[in-house]
């Protein structure tokens, strides 16, 4: 009888496990068989991420699309994508607005799925010559993506504006400085949608922009209750490390490094989340190669907060 009941305990755990393995699985999950959790795992490894430079990755909010970064030896920065057909996700192929000269890099799905942004360095009108890194959209439509246009005024205005993310209400978070400024002059802004416009472009506040040798990429959640970025300090693990910001009541809070298990001695940049929230992607890597990386998300933002909230009381 004992040896009866450790067999049905053993059988119930495991069927637990299974459940709990089969709770987990999404479309993302069809790239591999290992699901990750605390530790980052390579993402779409020899699909998506290859023996080329793979960043910034983004989803549709069914995720049954995905656009990525790509940038071979030798070759400009190109944006590639993929779609779920009958439950099989296909090759990776350039995106069907892919210029023929410069850079396209950085996609963007918003919230709603109903635009994809990407910077590019292509001419903005039909001259040939290129004329800054700009932000570009298309809007999904029936039979697909539109042909991309540039962002309006007052972007159009910035000679660099890249890593652009947006939330539900359709504020825009980003990168942005000017020709011939310092890396350490690139820093973040946003622009609040008012009655549907975008009246300015608003340099974020010291919590956020004062603390890195440089500060880029950002990620707002759609909510804008955190935002992940990338920037170097001292007291980080490597080249730049991913940091999260909370926002309090309208008051970003301090950065707070993510930690070991996301930030290593190398490049960590670029960072999203999957429409579902599930799990956080990121780029890491060096100046040659590197690879687009996820993990689980929820615990690492719950783990931080719980700190915070530990050294306040």
């Amino acid at each position: 009888m004992k040896y009866i009941k450790t067999a049905f305990t053993i059988l119930t755990l495991l069927s637990l496990l299974v459940s709990c393995q089969d709770s987990k699985k999404s479309n993302l999950t069809l790239f591999s068989d290992q699901i990750p959790t605390d530790i980052p795992l390579v993402f779409g490894e020899g699909i998506i991420s290859t023996d080329n430079y793979e960043f910034a990755i983004t989803f549709t909010p069914e995720m049954d699309e995905l656009f990525f970064t790509r940038r071979k030896p030798e070759e400009d920065n190109k944006i590639y994508t993929m779609q779920l057909v009958d439950g099989k996700w296909s090759s990776p192929k350039p995106a069907f607005f892919t210029a023929t000269k410069g850079w396209d890099f950085e996609p963007h799905i918003s919230p709603n799925g109903e635009k994809l942004y990407f910077g590019s360095t292509r001419p903005l009108n039909d001259t040939i010559k290129p004329s800054g890194l700009h932000q570009w959209y298309s809007k999904k439509e029936s039979k697909g993506w539109s042909t991309p246009i540039p962002l309006e005024k007052p972007f159009v205005d910035k000679s660099i504006i890249m890593y652009l993310t947006s939330t539900e209400e359709g504020n825009l978070y980003f990168t942005t400085g000017e020709k011939g400024d310092a890396p350490e002059d690139w820093v973040i802004y946003n622009s609040i949608q008012e009655d549907n416009q975008y009246k300015s472009i608003d340099r974020m506040g010291k919590e956020i922009n004062a603390t890195g040798k440089w500060i880029a990429h950002s990620y707002i959640a759609p909510d804008e209750s955190y935002m992940i970025y990338d920037f170097k300090s001292d007291l980080g693990f490597g080249k730049s490390d991913l940091y999260i910001s909370f926002n309090k009541n309208g008051a970003w809070t301090k950065p707070y490094n993510m930690g070991p298990k996301i930030n290593t001695d190398q490049t960590e940049m670029a960072a999203s989340v999957s429409p579902d929230g599930e799990y956080l992607f990121f780029h890491r890597g060096n100046e040659k190669e590197g690879n687009i990386y996820w993990v689980e998300f929820n615990p690492i933002k719950e783990k931080i907060l719980k700190n915070i909230n530990m050294h306040q009381q």
